[in-house]
C-alpha cells in the first residue's frame, strides 16, 4: 500500500526544516506516487517567544514572521507549482500550522482570514511559553511539572484552541508524549482519561478534524499522535473528520508511515479527509 496523501509538510519557509522549495516537495511527491500534498509552514504568535519563534526563511535568509510578505511569496510558490505540474496527477493545497497561544486569537484570525488557505491546522507547541516539541525545552518544562500538571495545562490550552473556532483540524493531539514519555514515563499514556472526552465532543460538534501524525514513529514512540486509544475515544465522541500527516521537515520524511496511518483509520472505520477552501471532503 503506497502513501497517497500527506497533509502536514514543512517546506523551507519553516526555520526548523531543511531549505527545500514547494516545487521540490511536489516533484518528490509525484515520484512517490502521492495524489495530494498540503503544505503547512509554521505560524507562531506567542509574543514572549518573539525572538525565538517569530521567523521564517525567505530567499535563504531569516525573515520576521509578522512581516506577512512571506505569505504572499508562499502563495505565489503554490500557484507556480500548480501551473508547472498537472493538477490531475498531484493536487497541491496551501495550508498553515498555527501554534495556538491564548490571548492571540485576533492575531491568528486576521492572518487566516486574509489569505486563501485550504487548511488551517491548530497545534499546541508550548506550555508556559516553553516548547514541548523541543527536546531541550521539554527537559526544562517537565523537570518542574508532573504528568498531571502538564496534561492539565495542555488540555486547558487545547480546549481553548478548539473553542476559538479558528482551526479546521487539531495537530498531533498528544504531542506531550513526544519527549514527555522519556522524561516522565508511561503514565502519560493514560493521564488524559476523563479530561479529553469533553474536548473530543466539542471537536465533533464543530465538525473539526483530528490529525493522525506519523512523526512519533521517527522519534522512537510506538504509536502515532494521537494514540489508538484516543482515536477510539474520538470515534465514540462522534469525531468524523481525520487527516494524516508526516510532519515532514525534510524531503526524506515526506509520506513517512502515511500508509500505516491510513490503514489503521480504515480498520477503525474512520474516514481520511482532504480540505479545499477549508471545507473537508472524504478522500
Amino acid at each position: 500500500m503506497k502513501p497517497l496523501l500527506d497533509y502536514h509538510v514543512h517546506p523551507g519557509y519553516s526555520i526548523d526544516a531543511e531549505n527545500h522549495s514547494i516545487l521540490e516537495y511536489c516533484l518528490q511527491a509525484l515520484n512517490m506516487g502521492l495524489k495530494e500534498i498540503c503544505f503547512t509552514p509554521h505560524l507562531e504568535v506567542d509574543p514572549v517567544r518573539r525572538q525565538v519563534d517569530w521567523f521564517v526563511r525567505l530567499n535563504g535568509k531569516l525573515h520576521p514572521m509578522d512581516d506577512l510578505s512571506w505569505l504572499d511569496q508562499y502563495f505565489l510558490d503554490i500557484e507556480q507549482a500548480r501551473s508547472q505540474l498537472d493538477n490531475r496527477e498531484l493536487k497541491i493545497k496551501a495550508g498553515l500550522e498555527v501554534g495556538y497561544e491564548r490571548g492571540c486569537e485576533r492575531t491568528i484570525e486576521k492572518i487566516i482570514k486574509n489569505y486563501p488557505f485550504d487548511y488551517v491546522l491548530g497545534s499546541i507547541h508550548c506550555l508556559e511559553h516553553q516548547s514541548i516539541s523541543s527536546w531541550k525545552e521539554s527537559r526544562l518544562y517537565f523537570s518542574s511539572h508532573n504528568a498531571e500538571e502538564a496534561c492539565r495545562e495542555y488540555f486547558q490550552a487545547l480546549k481553548e484552541a478548539v473553542q476559538s473556532n479558528l482551526f479546521d483540524c487539531i495537530g498531533h493531539l498528544d504531542l506531550y508524549r513526544r519527549h514527555g514519555e522519556r522524561l516522565l514515563g508511561t503514565v502519560l499514556e493514560s493521564v488524559h482519561e476523563g479530561i479529553i472526552e469533553p474536548i473530543l465532543k466539542e471537536i465533533a460538534q464543530r465538525n473539526m478534524g483530528l490529525e493522525v501524525n506519523t512523526s512519533s514513529l521517527r522519534r522512537g514512540l510506538t504509536e502515532f499522535h494521537p494514540s489508538r486509544e484516543i482515536l477510539l475515544k474520538a470515534r465514540a465522541c462522534g469525531v468524523k473528520v481525520f487527516t494524516v500527516g508526516s510532519d515532514a521537515h525534510r524531503l526524506s520524511e515526506l509520506g513517512a508511515s502515511i500508509d500505516q496511518a491510513v490503514l489503521m483509520l480504515e480498520k477503525l472505520g474512520l474516514a481520511v479527509h482532504t480540505f479545499t477552501c477549508r471545507q473537508p471532503c472524504p478522500f
